[in-house]
């Protein structure tokens, strides 16, 4: 079997342990997910041939496509058929910091990308039971509906669904919404959101988000949940965000441990 190491990988294979409480299909898993990590295989690249990658490990090419099938699943690397086909590490996640309330432009600023949004609508409504409650608004009450696809580098990441109390932000509607809404309520209303309770809740992609973010229906997703609130108290935004599982991960800073009984 030949044993050379593939392009970009190690002058030697790690060494694979067998036995019980381990997979190999695992440990080949996470020695390239180590190696991605580590920038010995960059997004974009494309990694070797199935059958060069299993006899560098010394295992079937079976194992491999196992190990293969995970790192996909986790949003590691994609895989694409036909002549121009292959195994390619993906694209590195983003970073979606809750410990500070930024918005998913500032955020994006901060690592030296472009963020962008096209929004699917913008309507007014009367509030409902939902974001009556969490708005401190009557059911009857009008918001400012807004519905965005959010884009990093050209690329669907999010979809946004944000409620305003219209009363709050009269001719919200008006203004441009493809750019931050938390600096146009600055700017405009002085009413930057300043501290906000966000829950998190994995879920899957149904078929009018899955077009939206160009993903498949059923993809794995994370719903952030968020009441944003403004210095003085009072809440601005209801919010419910859903973010591509394959391209983002959730980051939180936690304080000191709080002191048992």
């Amino acid at each position: 079997m030949d044993r050379n190491p593939p392009a970009s990988l190690a002058a030697e294979p790690p060494e694979i342990v067998r036995g019980p409480g381990t997979t190999v299909h695992g440990q080949i898993e996470d020695w390239l997910a180590d190696a991605i990590a580590a920038g010995r295989l960059a997004p974009g690249d494309r990694m070797p041939t199935e059958q060069d990658l299993a006899a560098w490990f010394g295992v079937s090419r079976m194992t491999l496509r196992h190990a293969l099938g995970e790192l996909a699943r986790r949003g590691l690397v994609t895989r694409a058929v036909g002549r121009h086909g292959g195994t390619f590490v993906a694209v590195a996640k983003l970073e979606q910091d809750l410990t500070t309330l930024a918005g998913f432009s500032e955020q994006l600023r901060r690592r030296g990308m472009v963020a962008g949004a096209r929004v699917l609508s913008a309507t007014e409504r009367p509030a409902g039971p939902a974001a009556a409650a969490a708005l401190r608004l009557g059911e009857r009450d009008l918001v400012c509906e807004v519905r965005r696809v959010r884009l990093a580098d050209g690329s669907p990441v999010a979809v946004e669904h944000s409620l305003f109390p219209a009363a709050m932000f009269p001719g919200l509607l008006g203004c441009r919404l493809d750019g931050s809404l938390y600096e146009l309520l600055e700017v405009r209303y002085g009413k930057r959101p300043y501290r906000a309770r966000e829950s998190l809740e994995p879920v899957t992609a149904g078929v009018r988000d899955a077009e939206s973010l160009e993903v498949r229906q059923g993809a794995p997703m994370m719903l952030v949940e968020r009441i944003a609130y403004a210095r003085t108290g009072e809440p601005v935004e209801f919010a419910r965000d859903l973010f591509r599982g394959d391209r983002t991960r959730i980051v939180m800073w936690t304080s000191d441990l709080a002191s048992g009984p």
